[in-house]
Formats: C-alpha cells, structure tokens, sequence
C-alpha cells in the first residue's frame, strides 16, 4: 500500500475534523459541549498523525496546543451564534481553511526545529495570528458564560498559560524546553490574570472584553517573543504600547458607566 504523504494527511485532518464539526452541529445542546470537547481531542490526535515524523517527547509536543484550542474556541464560538446558515457556513469556512493553515505552520515548526528553513518567518507570522484569534475565541467564550471572578482568572489562566508557551517556545523553535520559557509564560499568565480581575469589574460587553484581552496577549506575547529574539529596541516597545493605549481609550469611550 502506498504510503501517505503529508500534504494528504493535511488534507484528510481538515475534511476529518469538519466533518466532525457537521456532527456536532446537530446535536442536542446538552452534548454539544462533551461534543466539542471530544472533537478538540480528536485534532490533537490527528494533528499527532499528520506530523508524526517530527513530534517526539520534547518542546516539539507543543504544536499540538494551538490546533486543540483553535477547535475548541471555534467550537465555542459557533454555539454562541445564531443557527442560521448565513452565521454558520462562514465560521465552518473559516475553521476548514483554518485548520489545513495549522497544518502546514505547524510542519514548518517542526522542521525548522532541527533545521533553519526559509519559511520560518512566514510560518511565525501566521502562527502570531492564529495565536490573537484563537485567544479571542476562547476569551469571548470564559465572558459569555458569566462565572464568579475566581472561576473566571482561573479558566482565563488555564487558556493563556499554554498559548504563551507555544507562542514563546515558536520564536527559539529548539527541540528542548528552556527554562525562561516557562518564566516568560508564567509572567505574561499572571499579567493578563490581573488585566482580567480589573475587567470582571468594568462595564465593558463581552465583545469589548474579548479584544482587549487580545490586545493584552498580542503586547505581552509581541513584546516577549521580540526579546526572546534579541530584536526588543525602543522603537518596538513604543509601537506596542501604541496599540495598548489607544485599544484603552476606545474601550474607555465606549463604555457605558451609567448605572
């Protein structure tokens, strides 16, 4: 039997995991939650298979992370929506493209791990935006279900955590986990953690919330990965700061502190 190669397993992961979105779709509301669930499983263990070769028992396993939680907050997205087809089939779109995109930065990852490629720059390009939206996704989803402050930072936490890491882990790509990673990590975690308490106390709506936790990862996240790379200058810093500050003062003008 002929064997596989990678652009058909690619291609086999994302028609497997829409399907598999389909499936869920239909299901009662009850099991559409353990169903996402599930579903976010089942992309770790495809994207397992599709990249095989190149993920072994080190820093390479945290290519995995960013397509489980591209799944799940996609999943948790599509059921916030309205069940029409004009909301739906674009989100359905967008995952498919999504997923196949992961699965090719992904294997850039992997390769330029063991090897310099040119790609690389490329690939953490898109890996930055994959990361922002993923990151959306999921924190639209911790606002939307409204829980205590403390159930609140801890999903908050346990969602940011892991896409630090494999955001930080892209700008070294080394098979070994260093420790400034998991400090760098840990540092940026504790800092959204707190821009999160201080939000659980703003009038702001949940779309509102969602994009300033965004613009939170994409400076701690930006700002950590420029140092990791030697590249942190002042003309960088103040570019980042640029973009917190003004994101603030819109958050700040459409607030609506009437009681």
């Amino acid at each position: 039997m002929k064997k596989l190669t990678k652009r058909q397993r690619f291609v086999i992961t994302s028609t497997s995991l829409v399907i598999g979105f389909l499936i869920i779709g239909n299901l009662n509301n009850d099991w559409k939650f353990l169903g996402i669930s599930v579903l976010s499983g089942i992309s770790v263990l495809m994207f397992y298979w599709s990249l095989r070769e190149g993920i072994g028992a080190n820093a390479t396993a945290l290519t995995l992370v960013l397509p489980a939680f591209f799944t799940l907050g996609v999943g948790l997205f599509w059921f916030l929506l309205p069940s029409t087809v004009f909301t739906r089939t674009p989100i359905l779109f967008l995952f498919a493209v999504g997923i196949y995109a992961l699965c090719l930065t992904m294997n850039i990852f992997i390769v330029s791990a063991i090897r310099t490629i040119a790609l690389a720059r490329a690939a953490k390009g898109v890996g930055f935006v994959l990361t922002l939206f993923t990151g959306f996704l999921l924190f639209d989803a911790i606002l939307s279900i409204r829980a205590n402050i403390f159930l609140s930072i801890l999903l908050a936490a346990t969602v940011s955590f892991p896409l630090f890491l494999q955001g930080f882990w892209v700008s070294r790509l080394k098979p070994q986990l260093e420790k400034k990673l998991l400090v760098y990590s840990a540092v940026s975690t504790l800092s959204l953690s707190i821009i999160y308490t201080l939000l659980f106390f703003w009038p702001v709506s949940v779309i509102e919330g969602s994009i300033f936790l965004t613009v939170g990862v994409y400076m701690l996240l930006g700002l950590g990965q420029v140092q990791l790379e030697g590249r942190l200058f002042k003309q960088t810093v103040r570019e980042y700061l640029l973009v917190g500050s003004f994101v603030f003062l819109i958050l700040l003008i459409l607030t609506s502190w009437k009681a």
